[in-house]
């Protein structure tokens, strides 16, 4: 029998010495609808016992914990790129200028940004670190992926309103195979991304 994975708890900052924000993205592998990115600053002091990868938590828990992230803070920004400027410029290209947006709005300037994955582009003079899974490791990386989901999420459920036959709702633009099914169907929406591959091959095989 194999042994349950212990876990450890996500660490509190890269380097004391600095006032690190966190940074991470939301929704660069979906077919539709902005990526929206995250950057948070910390206190000193914060603690959660539930703070983790988005992804790894449910979106009960998720909510839940923006409003702890928001109310605790010392800083926190969120921000979008639109779909028409990720075919414009890519997606890697996208989700960093939301990174960089984000960071934007924090009224506290970092001396450090730990970025979740393995690439950036430097912003203004602030020194950076790449971290790769980074929102697993680091508490401000973790809450940073919290806001950029949830805000995507919220963004996605108005849309849904709009065009009720994606399901986005449940799929929140993900490529599911419902959601490729929907676009063989009705076609695309305003909110999808041109550049991507919106179909799948697959689904026109008749067995």
């Amino acid at each position: 029998m194999n042994k349950p994975t212990k876990t450890y708890p996500l660490k509190a900052y890269y380097n004391k010495r600095f006032i690190e924000a966190g940074c991470d993205e939301a929704g660069r592998g979906c077919l539709a609808g902005p990526v929206f990115a995250a950057a948070v600053i910390l206190p000193e002091n914060f603690h959660s016992s539930t703070l983790n990868d988005s992804k790894k938590l449910s979106e009960k828990q998720r909510y839940n914990l923006r409003e702890v992230i928001e109310g605790s803070a010392l800083a926190w920004g969120v921000a979008m790129v639109t779909n028409e400027e990720i075919d414009e410029i890519n997606i890697l290209n996208a989700s960093i200028r939301a990174m960089h947006l984000a960071i934007d709005k924090l009224i506290i300037k970092p001396d450090m940004l730990l970025i979740d994955g393995n690439r950036f582009k430097q912003y203004k003079n602030i020194e950076h670190i790449c971290i790769i899974k980074g929102d697993a490791k680091y508490l401000s990386i973790a809450a940073a992926s919290i806001l950029a989901k949830t805000y995507r999420d919220d963004f996605m459920q108005q849309a849904h309103k709009n065009y009720p036959v994606y399901n986005w709702d449940k799929n929140k633009a993900y490529p599911t195979r419902e959601h490729r099914m929907a676009i063989e169907k009705y076609g695309i929406s305003k909110l999808h991304r041109k550049s991507f591959r919106l179909t799948d091959s697959q689904l026109k095989i008749k067995f």
